[in-house]
């Protein structure tokens, strides 16, 4: 059978609430709409982070998950347990807390905009199977779309069609040729840079990273790496392995010197760090920034703070890496017990009112102007916006042009 003749999650929903009809006293229903959200909260690990919440309270609440092909989802469950539903939806509007959604959003009609519907599905089940139809409707006009995972330094590889899935089988072997392969040439560095008023930017320390696009090209050209959300992640720990074995055996100093690395949680948790950390030298670790995503750090905040003790306690710094303008009021760099956070330039930051950029202001003075970034700054908006909340610390393409301007001179 072909990918497109398989039944659409919607057909499965429309199926499963039909056959529901006969049992629906005491059974609730939530429909939790992550497509209305801003594009930034949405990306493949935002979702999928948010369904692991939903996950692991199946068991209790004898629930049932359908992901939907917009990216929403609904959930049908024993109502009885309300309470433990509630208790996620809290958990998802904590980590969504800067999305227009979550606040005051209006649809397209002019009303509020709600981040989740409730259904009593004995009360309302002719509205509820009217909206399972509706969204078969909707999918079956919708174009196709391949699974967009999580952007790593704006370098996701192009998608293309006709291009043979991301599967657990090519995935063990995409790891054997990773353990062989010399990655050094696919190594990437981007300064983080200090940029005081009209002068040049001077390095602070380096961001070192696999390029994945490069990696696609030259081991894996025929294989979608975005194709599976799940698969990916798994493809990102094990690049996370291959960055700390090419840290380890380099003897470069561009490497070696003050540097950066985006990892995941349970990478710092796993024996390959524990390898690493043996064959740092004990001053070296104090110029290595850990950087770990925010949405990571949500996945799983017991696992967060046993990493952080650690780390610090052995000598490292820690950045929080994905924070948006919005969510930066909320971050509170010394109560999360970090050294630095990573904000992400959005071109509608030139258009806040004057409230919201105080709002930033005050948050950049609370967390120290030498301890916030601001990054993926691919022109000079990014700076001058930068400089009016007294941000100092910039990275992105422009801040690496600015670098090269200077080095012609």
């Amino acid at each position: 059978m072909s990918e497109n003749s398989l039944p659409s999650p919607e057909a499965f929903l429309v199926d499963y609430v039909r056959r529901l009809e006969r049992r629906k006293d005491g059974v609730g229903a939530i429909h939790v709409h992550f497509s209305k959200l801003q594009a930034f909260n949405r990306r493949d690990h935002h979702i999928r982070t948010a369904i692991a919440a939903f996950e692991e309270i199946v068991p209790d609440v004898t629930g049932r998950i359908f992901t939907l092909s917009n990216q929403d989802m609904i959930f049908i469950f024993d109502a009885a347990e309300v309470d433990e539903v509630n208790a996620v939806i809290f958990r998802l509007k904590f980590l969504f807390n800067d999305d227009p959604l979550i606040g005051e959003s209006k649809d397209e009609s002019g009303a509020p905009a709600t981040f989740t519907d409730y259904f009593d599905v004995a009360q309302q089940y002719k509205d509820f199977l009217h909206l399972t139809q509706t969204l078969v409707r909707s999918n079956a006009n919708r174009p196709k779309q391949v699974s967009k995972a999580a952007e790593r330094h704006n370098d996701s590889p192009d998608l293309e069609d006709g291009r043979a899935p991301l599967t657990p089988k090519i995935l063990g072997r995409i790891d054997e040729s990773l353990r062989r392969a010399d990655l050094s040439n696919l190594m990437r560095r981007q300064a983080i840079c200090a940029v005081i008023g009209d002068a040049n930017p001077t390095p602070v320390f380096h961001e070192l990273f696999i390029s994945i696009k490069d990696l696609q090209q030259t081991l894996m050209p025929d294989v979608n790496v975005l194709s599976n959300r799940w698969l990916f992640q798994h493809l990102t720990e094990i690049l996370d392995r291959r960055m700390l074995s090419l840290l380890t055996r380099s003897n470069d100093a561009s490497v070696t010197g003050s540097v950066s690395i985006n990892l995941n949680v349970s990478t710092l948790l796993s024996p390959d760090f524990l390898t690493f950390d043996s064959n740092v030298k004990a001053g070296q670790r104090g110029t290595i920034v850990l950087e770990l995503q925010k949405i990571d750090i949500f996945a799983d905040l017991g696992a967060f703070f046993f990493a952080r003790d650690f780390c610090r306690d052995r000598g490292y710094r820690i950045c929080i890496d994905g924070i948006s303008h919005l969510s930066l009021p909320y971050i509170n760099r010394n109560k999360l017990g970090v050294d630095m956070i990573k904000m992400i330039w959005d071109p509608e930051m030139e258009n806040l009112d004057e409230e919201h950029s105080t709002a930033i202001r005050d948050a950049v003075a609370l967390s120290g102007e030498t301890r916030v970034i601001m990054c993926r700054c691919d022109d000079e908006r990014a700076i001058n916006f930068g400089h009016s909340v007294n941000i100092t610390m910039f990275q992105g393409r422009h801040v690496e042009h600015l670098l090269s301007e200077r080095t012609k001179k």
